[in-house]
């Protein structure tokens, strides 16, 4: 039953993600952490992550702008092996608080929290009228590669930062597309070279062949969801990728700032 759980989830959440570059991560990542350690958890979404994004870049990365990729990209990833380099030591702080829904444990971690109310913030500029032709400096791209990557390799939510700097960088949706997984990829490949050096080897045991074969599925799911979405790509407008963003930012936000995500 969780095999199939799992592929439906990825199925549906990469075909909505496909547009706004963030949330399959963030949405997967609770389902793994039912069956791994949190560590590996993050880890193994970060492999289903990676497949995903090669897919995406050999469906739509040519229209990627290289440029971007380089001063948006590079940055990102080498701020992710330093992310992914404390993910274990940061795994040791307390949450925040907890509190009890529907009869469940919900805690705040601080990374979270932070990232939550980030996302919470920045989903204005996509959803307030008034700020639609707002853009943002180039000089700013670097620091947003860096705070997405640093975010990405430690608990895997680089998605919505990332997105927030780029959407704003005067780009077609074609090219947002592209840019935006040419540059996750970058930051996957780094982090995952990590955890295999660390959370994989040290929790090695905890995954076994129904968990690589959980990741296996998860994988081909989310390159059918992705290919799903970009049939649509065409008739979806600039504006409403931009809907899209802001709500997800929105709801996923609210969902990590909450610890309900």
């Amino acid at each position: 039953m969780i095999y199939i759980i799992v592929s439906l989830a990825s199925i549906v959440v990469a075909g909505l993600t496909f547009f706004s570059g963030f949330g399959l991560g963030t949405l997967l990542m609770p389902l793994f952490a039912i069956f791994f350690p949190v560590q590996v958890a993050v880890a193994a979404t970060a492999v289903v992550h990676l497949m995903n994004n090669i897919f995406k870049v050999m469906l739509i990365g040519k229209h990627a702008d290289k440029k971007i990729v380089l001063i948006f990209g590079i940055p990102a990833a080498l701020a992710a092996f330093g992310g992914a380099s404390l993910l274990t030591w940061l795994s040791r702080i307390e949450p925040l608080t907890a509190y009890q829904l529907f009869g469940k444990e919900i805690t705040i971690e601080p990374v979270n929290l932070a990232i939550g109310l980030l996302m919470m913030f920045f989903a204005i500029f996509e959803l307030a009228p008034k700020l639609d032709r707002f853009s943002m400096s180039s000089k700013w791209i670097p620091f947003g590669g860096l705070l997405s990557g640093f975010f990405g390799g430690l608990s895997g939510h680089q998605g919505a930062l990332r997105t927030i700097f780029l959407t704003r960088a005067g780009l077609g949706k074609e090219q947002l597309i592209g840019t935006i997984a040419m540059s996750a990829m970058l930051v996957d490949i780094v982090r995952i070279s990590v955890y295999g050096s660390t959370v994989f080897r040290e929790h090695f045991a905890s995954i076994g062949a129904k968990g690589a074969l959980l990741v296996l599925i998860a994988s081909v799911s989310a390159w059918a969801g992705s290919f799903i979405g970009k049939r649509f790509l065409k008739k979806i407008t600039m504006q409403t990728v931009r809907l899209i963003i802001g709500t997800l930012l929105l709801v996923l936000g609210f969902g990590l700032a909450s610890g309900i995500v």
